[in-house]
């Protein structure tokens, strides 16, 4: 399960989030592409790299035209909802602006929708927000974490005056998030984008075990010396060969066989590490069928919630398991130019298993049967596991 681990020791913005997913390797012409997807002007996009305290980082500026004028929030909903971006990203895209024209509209006394967002400050407001959260969904990431979140100290510069850090619509956008103390910081870390952002894509803190497959930074737009001010990104796999696990049962009688299936994927999506069914006899006679489920404790009410809305359970029960497994990582094998995920398994004797997603992918795309498409990727994986030991 590979998962994105947000770290905003110097705080997070929009501008930040867009910097470390380039620096992730996401490719620039896609940003550069996003003004014109979403219909918001001829926006050009800068995208270069720079030192923060002495670490490379990206950093994103977009060169906004003047706006005849401003926008707002309930305009910027209404543009997300017609913009081309799947279901995932206009859900939580939608949210985030929600979220800032409650939390705006609490501090100014006005409705949410009403909240009026300066002239470039919305347009920058949607690339920041709607790019950041494409930017994860095409980082491939099942789930994304965050280290507590930086705010800075000090006083912050607004359009009525000199306000405390956190800014008060920030502080309440961070309402329930946990605050790293002290820190280096000085003005302000986190925006309410950064804060909006956090809010929509993350399910809070890291597993217990995690092992780090990449790392970027993405530069904020002050340079002070004594630390980076820059919003890092680490892209890792959970590591379950051993830690504690929920457990989710239940047994169902009133549902066709043929939706366990959308149910099973729903689960996986949710963070499930394995789902399992199987016939039982029921009361009264009754034939049904078991789901049982084994998540992640982080990810336990999320793959609750998905059980009780894919099935027609009414109740569920739950435990907390032991769980050890053999170490384990991953590598990929390109069969005639196809690439195929390949787990292994090292338990004093190497296994390997390719995925069985990307087997059905890889056959389809060759016109190769399954099966056929599987053994000859198992032989290609021992062979480059062979050599790496030579």
């Amino acid at each position: 399960m590979r998962i994105a681990i947000l770290d905003p020791a110097a705080g997070i913005s929009g501008d930040m989030t867009l910097g470390a997913l380039l620096s992730l390797g996401l490719p620039v012409s896609w940003l550069e592409a996003l003004p014109g997807r979403l219909g918001v002007g001829d926006v050009r996009v800068t995208v270069r790299d720079v030192r923060r305290a002495g670490v490379t980082c990206k950093q994103v500026e977009f060169d906004i035209p003047p706006q005849p004028h401003g926008r707002h929030v309930g305009e910027l909903v209404r543009l997300v909802e017609r913009a081309p971006v799947s279901d995932w990203v206009k859900e939580r895209a939608v949210r985030a602006f929600r979220l800032v024209g409650e939390a705006e509209g609490r501090v100014h006394g006005v409705a949410p929708d009403k909240v009026h967002l300066h002239e470039v400050g919305a347009v920058d407001a949607v690339l920041d927000i709607v790019g950041a959260i494409e930017g994860f969904e095409r980082l491939g990431a099942q789930a994304v974490h965050h280290f507590p979140v930086a705010v800075g100290q000090g006083w912050v510069e607004a359009a009525h005056g000199r306000l405390p850090v956190p800014a008060p619509a920030t502080a309440i956008l961070l309402e329930g998030l946990e605050i790293a103390s002290a820190g280096p910081v000085e003005g302000e870390a986190t925006t309410p984008t950064g804060a909006a952002l956090l809010r929509v894509l993350s399910t809070g803190a890291p597993p217990d075990r995690w092992r780090m497959v990449g790392s970027g930074w993405g530069a904020g737009q002050r340079d002070p010396k004594h630390y980076p001010n820059a919003l890092r990104i680490l892209l890792a796999e959970a590591a379950s060969e051993a830690g504690r696990v929920v457990v989710l049962a239940t047994d169902v009688d009133d549902m066709s066989p043929e939706y366990v299936e959308p149910l099973r994927q729903a689960l996986v999506q949710a963070g499930a590490l394995d789902v399992e069914t199987w016939p039982v006899q029921m009361k009264k006679g009754r034939q049904g069928f078991r789901v049982e489920v084994m998540a992640p404790e982080a990810l336990a009410e999320a793959v609750t919630a998905e059980l009780f809305r894919h099935s027609t359970t009414a109740g569920v029960r739950r435990w907390i398991a032991e769980r050890a497994t053999l170490p384990r990582h991953q590598l990929t094998v390109r069969l005639d130019g196809v690439a195929v995920r390949v787990k292994v398994l090292d338990g004093g004797t190497v296994r390997v298993k390719p995925e069985y997603d990307d087997v059905l992918a890889a056959a389809q795309a060759l016109g190769r049967p399954p099966l056929e498409v599987a053994r000859a990727v198992e032989r290609d994986a021992e062979a480059l596991i062979a050599k790496s030991k030579e």
